[in-house]
């Protein structure tokens, strides 16, 4: 037999090309594992002392464990999530991930997410949310769901780091619209929020139900405007409606900073007004547009008690595009049929905000 030459024999790679595909191969471990794009300089920073993070986002279709025989248009949901824990844990994790990098990691101190099944589901975010903060982080204790009659069951639940009001609980002004009335404490001082999820354009194609909505929110809050015109009121959401339609701007009578300040009859101020949607939408239906806001009551705007600071309003995008869109794209997580590596967060952005509160100061 011929002997082998020596071109035949297995060839050993030297030490340097060894160290170099280990690192090839590492990149490209470490590109599968981390998110598309986590770049977080422009992210909220933690809170200080005394300052709060507020944050408003339609989590798309959150829905819990127990398969409650929904109607037509949630039951895919609702099998779903029920029938598929992987599927309940991976969604779960997504909105995890985009939340805890807010706020330094500890994520907002005050979430009002829509699209909420149940108060199991706002549960079950909270839980998530919890495992995963670091260490030291005061953890989420106030969950807030209350189920309505409206349709879908896509209700919004509030999720804070502060307590209740105990003197008012929460309450649904009208069970058959989604909006959720809570009252939080903090420095002794309430903060009255309106969670809120107004029909959608597909039901809802002239905006007479959108309208309605706004005038409930508006008629409720005028009666704690009455009581007390320094009452700290802050209504947010998914509006299905932009900041210049009439249903925002006429029925939730809205009005620019100075006049939000000086009138006697309440006004809102939005935050999202005069936003170029460009820079700042929040959902993309055929185009981007600014569904998703916040309006605060002139209380928010003083020096006393609780205090919005309107520059520090921001819509997150960052690491939460669609990398499939060339569009500034939310990216969604989309049905149950979409491939796992394909599933991103929600079709929609969250919108943050800085909220500052003044310890209560007790008479001489």
């Amino acid at each position: 037999m011929a002997a082998r030459s020596r071109s035949s024999r297995p060839q050993q790679l030297s030490l340097p090309a060894l160290v170099l595909l280990i690192l090839v191969v590492a990149l490209l471990y470490l590109s599968q594992s981390i998110p598309w794009s986590t770049p977080t300089s422009s992210l909220p920073k933690a809170a200080q002392p005394g300052e709060y993070l507020f944050c408003t986002w339609n989590v798309e279709n959150l829905f819990d464990d127990i398969n409650d025989s929904r109607n037509p248009d949630d039951e895919e949901y609702d099998n779903r999530f029920a029938d598929n824990p992987d599927d309940l844990r991976f969604k779960l994790r997504q909105l995890t991930t985009a939340l805890l990098r807010l706020n330094d990691g500890k994520g907002p101190d005050i979430l009002c997410v829509q699209e909420v099944e149940s108060k199991r589901a706002a549960e079950l975010l909270t839980e998530s949310l919890n495992r995963s903060l670091p260490a030291g982080a005061i953890p989420y204790t106030t969950v807030v769901m209350e189920p309505v009659t409206a349709g879908r069951h896509i209700a919004p639940a509030v999720i804070s780091r502060l307590p209740l009001n105990s003197r008012y609980p929460p309450r649904l002004p009208n069970r058959r619209q989604r909006i959720l009335v809570v009252g939080l404490m903090a420095g002794g001082h309430e903060l009255t929020v309106y969670a809120t999820h107004w029909t959608s354009r597909q039901s809802d194609t002239t905006g007479e139900r959108r309208a309605s909505y706004a005038d409930l929110v508006y008629g409720d809050a005028n009666r704690i405007f009455t009581r007390n015109p320094k009452a700290d009121i802050i209504v947010c959401g998914d509006f299905n409606d932009s900041p210049v339609d009439s249903s925002v701007r006429v029925n939730l009578r809205t009005a620019d900073l100075a006049t939000t300040k000086q009138s006697r009859e309440l006004r809102f101020f939005n935050l999202l007004e005069g936003k170029d949607p460009g820079e700042f939408g929040t959902h993309y239906y055929g185009r981007l547009v600014i569904y998703d806001q916040i309006c605060v009551s002139p209380g928010l705007l003083d020096e006393e008690a609780w205090t919005c600071e309107p520059d520090t309003l921001q819509v997150i995008h960052e690491g939460l595009c669609d990398p499939g869109s060339r569009a500034r794209k939310p990216w969604s997580f989309g049905k149950a049929d979409r491939p796992v590596d394909k599933r991103g967060y929600s079709d929609h952005f969250p919108v943050v905000v800085r909220l500052r509160v003044r310890e209560h100061q007790e008479g001489p």
